[in-house]
């Protein structure tokens, strides 16, 4: 299960200007990023990377780290290609790192039975495998705030209130575009499911790695089949070459819904005027705004310690999503020093510190980021807290707040994740069972 090899050839670790050291753990907390700055997922992977490492160059040069110790932060360059990120993680392994970020579901796929062997936990934020949410079954990966189970229901939520009800799905169609790899394909067995609940018709639109700027005959189906509504579970070069096709055929904007990785500001931004009410799920706040992103511009940018092109990049809705992975990270590390009484700290211990993550509204505030995102609150059981889905629009030339909050269909997405984590574990021979602590008391 892992994309067909795209990337150009590429050098397994790229060097961040002021951000990246080969020393060992031993002088730090090492942080590695699996990022992609090249190939045609760049256009999403580059603002993921630039916000993913300028957080914790932020931590480093405006509090000396976390704890009073220096974060380590380091990328390797997979290309989106998850035989790449398997190398990378080989690379990263015996560095000791405290969590793995593979920002790629078909790698996340491929290191999750290698999790609890090596002790290092996985965070797949909002992406990966639904099902490992299940923190009893799956106690190493964790995907706060929010699965793609989740987002698939959050859609079909607000479909149904537009449309006046869930009674009005019935008979209706709901096409889903998706790139044709695990990530594309991880919310169709709960599609599949509120297809059947509510009665309506569900379209499937598999997008080809390599067909992701040729859609064309794709597009020419859907104006075919004539559906309701079209969710996009597409990344890179996917997502602005669909909107730009559901335009040329005329399909209406305001039934046009992509999942949060469909919702860079570079997949809605070619489109301009032409793509207004072009509508997104989210789990962040967009803009520059907030206390914690000017200390990124004072700290990190204006010194030249930043990839970004250029300053009106920080602040994007990608750019800011990666901010999201890195606070987890860098919260999950606090919590790890307080549960454990040690400031340098291990994968097992920033695993109960990710077990034990609570963000309180009062903590966001804290952080300089107030109303950023929804409380998270993970525990032993729960690894995603299945919350935090708001929806916003393209007006022209920037995303707006359209719905502030929509709640996951969880009567619907609870018992498919609990189910499905089963039948994982007792198809995978041998796999091991809970041995970890649980701080009961987070």
């Amino acid at each position: 299960m892992r994309l067909k090899h795209l990337a150009l050839g590429l050098a397994v670790v790229t060097a961040v200007p002021a951000a990246v050291t080969t020393a060992q753990a031993e002088d730090g907390i090492y942080v590695p990023f699996f990022t992609y700055r090249t190939g045609p997922y760049s256009g999403s992977g580059i603002p993921i990377a630039n916000g993913l490492v300028d957080y914790m160059n932020m931590l480093n040069e405006r509090d000396g780290g976390i704890g009073g110790v220096k974060l380590i932060v380091e990328e390797c360059e997979t290309g989106y290609d998850t035989k790449k990120g398997v190398e990378c993680y080989d690379t990263v392994k015996g560095k000791n790192p405290v969590v793995i970020t593979p920002f790629s579901t078909g790698i996340t796929l491929q290191l999750i039975p290698k999790a609890a062997v090596d002790k290092t936990p996985i965070l797949s934020m909002a992406y990966g495998l639904s099902a490992s949410a299940d923190g009893d079954l799956f106690p190493w990966v964790f995907n706060p705030p929010a699965t793609y189970w989740d987002g698939a229901s959050a859609f079909i939520r607000h479909a149904a209130d537009v449309e006046g009800g869930f009674d009005k799905l019935k008979g209706k169609k709901i096409g889903l575009v998706h790139l044709d790899a695990p990530y594309g394909k991880e919310p169709i067995p709960l599609l599949q499911t509120l297809a059947q609940d509510y009665g309506f018709e569900l379209k499937l639109y598999p997008v080809p790695g390599a067909q992701m700027q040729n859609q064309t005959s794709l597009w020419l189906d859907i104006r075919r089949d004539r559906p309701d509504w079209v969710y996009i579970q597409g990344w890179g070069a996917m997502n602005p070459t669909a909107i730009k096709e559901a335009i040329k055929i005329g399909f209406p904007m305001n039934r046009l819904v992509g999942v949060w990785w469909a919702g860079g500001d570079e997949d809605a931004r070619p489109s301009g005027a032409d793509a207004k009410g072009y509508s997104s799920l989210d789990i962040n706040g967009v803009g520059a705004n907030y206390p914690a992103i000017q200390d990124i511009l004072k700290y990190v940018v204006d010194k030249g310690k930043s990839q970004v092109a250029s300053k009106d990049k920080v602040g994007e809705n990608l750019y800011n999503r990666a901010v999201l992975n890195s606070v987890l990270i860098a919260e999950a590390i606090r919590t790890a020093q307080k549960l454990s009484g040690k400031k340098q700290v291990n994968g097992e211990d920033v695993r109960r510190g990710l077990e034990a993550l609570n963000i309180t509204d009062a903590r966001w505030k804290e952080m300089g980021l107030p109303g950023f995102a929804t409380p998270i609150h993970l525990s032993c059981a729960d690894h995603n807290g299945h919350s935090g889905i708001s929806l916003v629009e393209w007006d022209g030339t920037k995303w707006q707040t359209a719905v502030p909050s929509i709640e996951p269909i969880k009567d619907k997405v609870l018992p498919l994740i609990n189910s499905t984590a089963e039948d994982y574990v007792k198809a995978a021979a041998g796999w091991p069972k809970r041995t970890e602590a649980c701080d009961k008391s987070s």
